[in-house]
């Protein structure tokens, strides 16, 4: 069984190539039951999560692959100078289970999410996409600009954290000739301009406001996982074509879709389409120019098994 780093995660899995193994994947016939989602008391911190993500092909002969990941959600690891999110993934071969790869998760895990919200924005931000406002400042922040202008003309960035410092620092990192990347206070202001919002927070309260969106914005939503978390008010999900990964999981998962469900702001059907359908053609994107458009994702084992294949193979 090969062991396959970050390092090689990283310089396996470009976005070009990764997001069109995440669309091959949603056009095909990989089995991808819904996550087990498992909550653990850590006393005076805050509850972690452990999650665990099985996915399998559906080939006629047999699948060539399974896999699963095994994902912990620790929020006060910070703090102790450790990553919020750690794991791995196991990758088999599908006909006789044996063991072929154990691969780094956090860098899969950024990668594959970063990768399905550029999937979402290939259908649903506008084709002349050049101002990105990324909200959140942590880990997935630079794989979500990185991901974004991988399928967009992004030539400038705004980025927005609740900690100053952070967002200039990430600024600084990710600026260069030709794409200009700058830390902004004014959230308003910058949602206003921006032709694609990126949140990715563990807020519990929204971030992003409706009534400061400019016409034929998309929104692309990532962080808010549970339940209980909101980073758009009902205003934007109002206004907006709605998207998700998946329905089992928005619609079990997602703050942003589960509260303004349960408070009767929309129904299931008003959720437009997932990512089956758009990569499928079985339901259009953007319909229009000005249309206001929203994606949220909350994550899936069968883009995690694409990215494993393709890192296996590359690595």
């Amino acid at each position: 069984m090969r062991i396959i780093s970050a390092a090689e995660v990283e310089e396996a899995l470009d976005f070009h190539s990764l997001v069109e193994a995440l669309r091959n994947a949603f056009r095909g016939g990989i089995i991808a039951p819904p996550r087990h989602h498992h909550t653990i008391a850590c006393g005076d911190s805050p509850d972690a999560t452990l999650l665990l993500m099985p996915a399998w092909g559906d080939d006629s002969a047999g699948p060539r692959h399974a896999g699963g990941k095994i994902v912990t959600v620790y929020p006060d690891n910070p703090a102790r100078n450790l990553p919020t999110i750690m794991g791995v993934y196991l990758l088999l071969d599908g006909r006789t289970g044996e063991p072929t790869a154990l691969i780094d998760g956090p860098s899969l895990t950024a990668r594959r999410t970063a990768a399905a919200s550029a999937l979402a924005a290939r259908y649903l931000a506008r084709p002349d996409a050049e101002r990105l406002l990324m909200i959140g400042t942590g880990k997935l922040a630079p794989y979500l600009i990185e991901a974004h202008a991988s399928v967009r003309p992004i030539c400038n960035v705004l980025i927005w954290g609740r900690d100053r410092g952070k967002a200039e620092r990430l600024a600084a990192k990710l600026d260069r000739p030709n794409f200009r990347v700058a830390a902004t206070d004014d959230l308003p202001a910058a949602a206003a301009r921006a032709h694609i919002v990126s949140c990715a927070t563990s807020s519990h309260e929204p971030l992003l406001r409706g009534d400061w969106l400019g016409p034929g914005v998309h929104i692309d939503l990532v962080g808010a996982y549970r339940p209980d978390m909101r980073e758009a008010d009902d205003e934007t999900i109002r206004k907006a074509r709605i998207f998700v990964d998946t329905r089992a999981g928005a619609t079990r998962e997602a703050g942003d879709i589960v509260q303004p469900l349960e408070a009767g702001l929309i129904v299931e059907d008003d959720i437009a389409g997932d990512l089956f359908d758009l990569c499928r053609g079985e339901r259009d994107g953007r319909r229009f120019y000005d249309q206001i458009t929203l994606f949220k994702s909350v994550g899936a084992s069968l883009e995690d098994l694409a990215a494993a294949r393709l890192a296996a193979m590359r690595a």
